[in-house]
């Protein structure tokens, strides 16, 4: 008997060691990464619904500090420095706090990320930067807290916050412009093929200095040999056209063509086709 209620306390300490009620949360974690230039952004949060509620102005009170999202903090993180509203923001991660109102909105990056909502104790030196954004009207209706990085640049891109019908835009500046120019002239102590072509691209897209791009991409041609890529001499043809010399960029373009139609790729096909009937106008 004693062994048969032994066996059986077992096996209900088993049993209950085992079985987890598993639900879902009200409020759903969520993560975003996003490389803007050559700057890592990311979000952790937690996403609560509306749910029927009416959301800013009563379960979102306005001129109130809200901790923009659920649960733990809403953390975001920045690879380097950025700048936001004019300010510099040292990279790090940061607790998105806010303060909205029907006009304006009060954005706070803070500096402790520990906090379940709210800290207990508000402390102002933890204020990293704040900045104030004006909310824009949508047509959409966000049924869940959304917190995203969209209108993505070469140079920034826009930290939203979105809910109900509301979108709150916050411009990140990403130094690099800094950073591809220092690895520019690191890398070209002893630069390949490869770096020829990326440094004469960046210039041609950031419209720098167009006779360093040209010399640079002739480089990544020349150094190419007879397996010179059918995109090194597109970028050459971009370059002479922006640089307003159309009838060389149509002749590389024609160039450019030919390898393309060798390779049999679509894409450069059309766009080399459609720059030469532009470029000979």
């Amino acid at each position: 008997m004693k062994r048969s209620l032994v066996a059986l306390s077992f096996a209900m300490f088993a049993l209950c060691t085992q079985a987890q009620v598993h639900t879902p949360p009200t409020s759903t974690k969520s993560e975003v990464h996003q490389v803007v230039g050559l700057t890592d952004m990311k979000i952790d949060y937690s996403r609560p619904n509306m749910r029927g509620r009416l959301v800013f102005g009563d379960l979102v009170p306005y001129g109130r500090l809200w901790r923009t999202g659920a649960n733990m903090n809403t953390i975001v993180t920045f690879g380097n420095d950025v700048e936001i509203g004019g300010k510099k923001l040292k990279k790090g991660s940061y607790a998105l706090y806010s303060i909205p109102k029907v006009e304006e909105w009060e954005i706070i990056f803070y500096a402790d990320t520990n906090n379940w909502g709210l800290p207990e104790k508000w402390d102002e030196s933890k204020i990293a930067l704040s900045t104030k954004v004006k909310p824009v009207g949508s047509d959409r209706k966000f049924e869940t807290l959304t917190v995203a990085i969209n209108n993505v640049n070469i140079d920034c891109a826009d930290l939203e916050i979105m809910w109900e019908k509301t979108i709150v835009p916050i411009r990140v500046t990403v130094p690099t412009d800094q950073l591809a120019m220092q690895s520019i002239d690191e890398t070209f102590e002893g630069p390949t093929i490869v770096d020829y072509y990326g440094a004469a691209e960046y210039y041609y897209l950031t419209s720098k200095d167009l006779a360093k791009a040209l010399n640079w991409v002739n480089k990544a041609i020349e150094k190419s040999a007879d397996k010179v890529p059918y995109y090194f001499v597109r970028l050459k043809s971009q370059i002479q056209a922006k640089a307003g010399d159309k009838l060389a960029a149509v002749d590389t373009a024609k160039w450019a063509l030919d390898l393309a139609e060798k390779a049999n790729n679509l894409d450069y096909i059309k766009i080399n086709k459609d720059a030469i009937r532009e470029w000979s106008k």
